[in-house]
């Protein structure tokens, strides 16, 4: 039905019921269809040419307006909690802690290095991030179909806008939920705004914004974008779901990992770097206006 199914990277549990969605979504219309997508390694790249492309966080870790003295403790974190955020022996109940610390900790770091506003267009101009390949086409074509693209974010929202804003793809139709930086009178950081959003209390992010859906309710169809099991959660908001797709991209570890999430995503994208299936999958769904 859509050949990309068939790449070499694509996994499914269950073909026959990406089928079953995929045709009942296409009946319902684009009009009904919304996007919720993950940011870091989602949209973004993990890596390329064999070195890990930055996250949201990363680009300000790795960034001249941080001090070497920070960027080794911030480093220091990310080597004790990152082997926790993907390590399937735990359950989410026992990394939920652990996650609030790390990113709470983080942004105390942050914080203390009094960041002025102005430089963060620089700093992510002068980074190593991309957007995986056919990064304009998946923008694009949402945006040409107004379909909504929520983007789901436990990194930095200030950041993250930069970035789709430099590559030239932030649309009226992307709505980006995230940790957004508060700055004082002279553009200077002095705290993160609202609760904190982190890697596995995004359900509670979507409850939070249950205006945002409230506004969709005419669009009960969903494909999701995620490359961890917290972003399962996303959705948790979505107001009369009907339908969801669940797109993962495995991007680490994966013989650990792949059955845990073969059983959480209709489609698993093993090392796959581009948006070629979520295109395929959204020119699928459009072709009926």
């Amino acid at each position: 039905m859509i050949p990309e199914l068939s790449n070499p990277s694509v996994l499914m549990r269950d073909p026959q019921r990406v089928e079953e969605i995929l045709q009942t979504m296409l009946q319902c219309g684009s009009n009904t269809l919304q996007v919720i997508s993950d940011f870091d390694m989602t949209l973004t790249r993990f890596a390329f040419n064999g070195k890990r492309c930055p996250t949201c966080h990363n680009i300000l870790d790795n960034s001249s307006i941080i001090t070497s003295d920070c960027k080794e403790k911030l480093a220091k974190l990310l080597g004790t909690y990152y082997p926790i955020e993907i390590d399937c022996s735990r359950s989410i109940e026992e990394k939920l802690p652990l996650m609030v610390e790390w990113w709470t900790k983080a942004h105390e770091l942050l914080v203390q290095q009094k960041i002025k506003k102005d430089l963060l267009a620089m700093t992510v101009r002068e980074s190593e991030a991309k957007l995986r390949d056919g990064f304009q086409v998946f923008f694009d074509h949402l945006h040409e179909h107004n379909v909504p693209l929520l983007i789901f974010s436990a990194g930095i929202g200030d950041i993250l806008e930069e970035v789709i804003r430099q590559a030239g793809v932030f649309h009226p139709n992307v709505k980006v939920f995230s940790n957004y930086m508060d700055f004082d009178e002279d553009g200077v950081l002095k705290a993160f705004k609202g609760e904190l959003i982190h890697i596995y209390n995004k359900r509670e992010g979507a409850l939070l914004n249950t205006g945002h859906f409230q506004d969709l309710r005419t669009r009960p169809n969903v494909l999701l974008l995620g490359d961890s099991l917290g972003d399962l959660a996303m959705a948790d908001g979505v107001q009369d779901m009907e339908n969801i797709l669940k797109i993962g991209f495995l991007n680490d570890k994966v013989d650990e990992r792949k059955q845990s999430y073969l059983n959480a995503y209709d489609v698993v994208l093993v090392k796959d770097e581009t948006l070629e299936v979520p295109n395929a999958l959204i020119h699928y769904l459009t072709a009926n206006k």
